[in-house]
Parts: structure tokens; C-alpha cells; sequence
């Protein structure tokens, strides 16, 4: 889906650690209800930009605005632990979960920004409160049966495949009830046919669930079935932007990303099939 509000507008940003100049002048906008997508070669500025909007890092220059619940706002100025109550959640490439914790609580975790009670009432467990622990757990549920997890919900997150842990961190972040969704290489580490599950998952939370996509993705196949629109990046700065199939001829993408004719060729193969370039 394109052509929707802006939801995320990113305007200049530059990125300075010490003498290396990380992202230079980058600027993009996110609509409503797409999938937008960073690509490029290792040290492009994608990690960066992603840290950029979490508030993970401070930008040396530019600014991003974000249609928040209250109106649009400078997220580039707001604390980094507001992020996930202005509607924004994000899951790592590295996979950050409470291993030793079920996969119902750790989906449970994820409501914490939606809390509805203080801690006095918590403390004396008041009427109120029972009544949000029963949405949150609703809400949970709601989010289990939408990633086919049923078989998984107490089951500790530590003894569960890599595949399936993936989409409990992902799961986790749907919790949050975000409007948009940072995915960090959502397919690293995934086969082929948990590669397509996922793609199936993406697929369905822009399109039934309404929530806008920006994910870092290094698998163009995956990249090429569930994009909308894509941003390449080299050395810091913006190479490309368009449709998946207008990045994918851009010269420059060619020779700074996709390397060979071979490589251009493998990116419209039937997704399953192509073999896979590091972004």
C-alpha cells in the first residue's frame, strides 16, 4: 500500500562518531500502512538510521517528525523510553527475549506500555486492575492466534527453534499495539520456508492489521515480495529510491549492492529460490 499520510518523516539526518561520518544528509518519508525498506552493503548507515528513530542515537544533524497519537511531533526530541508509547515497537537482529520466561509472559512483557493502573491499585489489586489484566491478556491471546503460536504459549522461549523465536519477538512487539513497526532483518538467521512464513507475517500485519512496516532486510527475495517502497544506501548515503523493481535497475544500486548481472538476474526469481546477498 502507498500513497497514505506521511507517518514518519526523516529530513536531513546526519550521523558523526569522532571522525566517521555514518549517514550523510539522508532523508525519506514513511506513509501510513507500507513497507518500507533499508538495503544496502554492510556499513551503508541502514543500523544507524534504524538507532536514529528507537532513540538509540542522537543525530549530529537533521531531525525526524512522527505523527504521534497527540498530534506530530519531534521524535528526534523526545526520551528514548517514551518511543514505545508514541505507537513505535521494534524487534533486534540479534533476538532480545526473557529465555527463561514463557512465551505467554513474554508476550504479557510487551503490554507493559499500555498499562492502565498505577501502582497503588496494583499493589491492592482493585477491581480495575483485574479488568486491564484481563484485556492484556486478551490482547495477548489476540496476538498468539494471529502467529499460529497456540502450540508454543507455555512453553519456556529458551527451549524453542530460532525460527520460532523470531516470530515470538515479533509477536511480542504486536502486543505494544503499534502503529509502526521497526523490523530489524527480520529473515536473519531463517531457511527458505521460515523465510516465506515470515514474508507471510509481514504481509498480513500491514494489510489486515494496518500497521505500517520499516524494517533493514538483507534478503532481497523477501525484500522484493513485501515491499512497497525501498531505500538503498551506500557509505552513508542515499543511493535509491523507489518500487522494489526501480531500485533493483538503478545502476548504482547494481554496482555498489547487487555487484553482478548474475545477482540482478537472482532478484526476480520466484521467492524460495534466489540465493541470498548480505545487506
Amino acid at each position: 500500500m502507498t500513497g497514505g499520510n506521511t507517518l514518519l518523516s526523516a529530513q536531513h539526518l546526519s550521523v558523526r562518531f569522532g571522525g566517521l561520518l555514518a549517514v550523510n544528509d539522508v532523508s525519506f518519508d514513511v506513509h501510513e500502512g507500507e513497507v518500507f525498506t533499508l538495503i544496502g552493503p554492510n556499513g551503508a548507515g541502514k543500523t544507524t538510521v534504524f538507532n536514529l528513530i528507537s532513540r538509540i542515537y542522537q543525530p549530529t544533524s537533521g531531525h525526524i517528525t512522527y505523527a504521534g497519537p497527540q498530534g506530530e511531533l519531534r521524535l528526534t526530541e523526545q526520551a528514548p523510553h517514551t518511543v514505545a508509547q508514541l505507537g513505535i515497537a521494534r524487534t533486534f537482529q540479534n533476538i532480545e527475549l526473557f529465555e527463561h520466561a514463557s512465551v505467554l509472559a513474554n508476550l504479557l512483557i510487551g503490554r507493559h506500555t499500555r498499562r492502565e493502573t498505577g501502582l497503588w491499585r496494583e499493589l491492592l489489586f482493585t477491581p480495575g486492575t483485574r479488568a486491564a489484566e484481563v484485556r492484556a491478556r486478551e490482547k495477548v491471546e489476540e496476538v498468539i492466534d494471529f502467529l499460529d503460536l497456540q502450540h508454543y504459549r507455555d512453553t519456556l522461549v529458551g527451549g524453542l527453534p530460532y525460527g520460532v523465536r523470531k516470530v515470538v519477538e515479533l509477536g511480542r512487539a504486536l502486543a505494544t499495539e503499534p502503529r509502526l513497526l521497526l523490523l530489524d532483518e527480520p529473515s536473519s538467521g531463517l531457511n527458505v520456508e521460515e523465510t516465506d512464513d515470515m514474508a507471510f507475517w509481514i504481509e498480513d500485519i500491514a494489510s489486515d492489521l494496518g500497521i505500517t512496516v520499516l524494517m533493514v532486510e538483507h534478503d532481497m527475495s523477501l525484500v522484493s515480495r513485501v515491499s512497497d517502497r525501498v531505500l538503498a544506501m551506500n557509505q552513508g548515503e542515499v543511493l535509491a529510491l523507489g518500487t522494489p523493481a526501480e531500485v533493483q535497475a538503478h545502476p548504482g544500486v547494481v554496482e555498489a549492492y547487487l555487484g553482478t548481472i548474475d545477482d540482478v538476474s537472482n532478484l526476480r526469481r520466484p521467492a524460495g529460490q534466489q540465493v541470498k546477498g548480505r545487506a
